[in-house]
């Protein structure tokens, strides 16, 4: 491919789809928000969700064959993702996220006293989610949060639809146990 100056190439990575060239930079365009809340959501540090979603889609351009055999995109990158932000947070140390979490999503435009409420509140949620077993947290933010179908959770965490569907349930209730009328 002869390159004008000024010109650089993106090799297979920037061309439009064909059988056997995936359009990467479509994928990247398409579930690129989605795949870093999710991995936001486990994680629960920017720089690291950030690394995460290139991390995934690393392992898309690794394995960019058999794309072409696969027909559930989404749940087929919120899975890798999830996954690798899973491994990820077990070499994060806890009191990276928490904090760090609970300042950042609280707004800057309120008072000072509106903001630590507001911290406070957050971190209690927070950890009361950090209770819940694994699936239970899984599902409950894969749909409530990232807003996914209970099918693509189920295809995702490699479950039926009526367990999600049960899982939320008891995650919901858990939380509600938890957090009482704390908030």
């Amino acid at each position: 491919m002869a390159l004008a100056i000024g010109e650089f190439s993106l090799g297979w990575f920037g061309r439009e789809e064909t059988q056997d060239q995936p359009d990467i930079a479509g994928l990247v365009r398409d579930f690129n928000g989605l795949l870093y809340r999710v991995a936001y959501s486990v994680v629960r540090n920017p720089s690291e969700a950030e690394d995460v979603v290139q991390e995934t889609f690393l392992r898309v351009i690794e394995h960019r064959g058999k794309l072409a055999g696969i027909r559930e995109m989404k749940p087929w990158l919120v899975r890798i993702c999830w996954n690798l932000a899973l491994d990820r947070k077990r070499r994060i140390r806890p009191d990276q996220m928490d904090d760090a979490a609970a300042a950042e999503l609280v707004s800057r435009d309120l008072g000072a006293e509106a903001q630590i409420a507001i911290a406070r509140d957050v971190a209690m949620v927070l950890k009361a989610l950090d209770k819940l077993p694994a699936a239970e947290k899984a599902c409950l933010l894969l749909c409530a949060v990232e807003e996914l179908t209970t099918a693509e959770v189920a295809v995702v965490l490699g479950k039926s639809e009526s367990s999600v569907r049960s899982l939320i349930f008891r995650a919901r209730t858990h939380l509600k146990q938890r957090l009482g009328g704390a908030i």
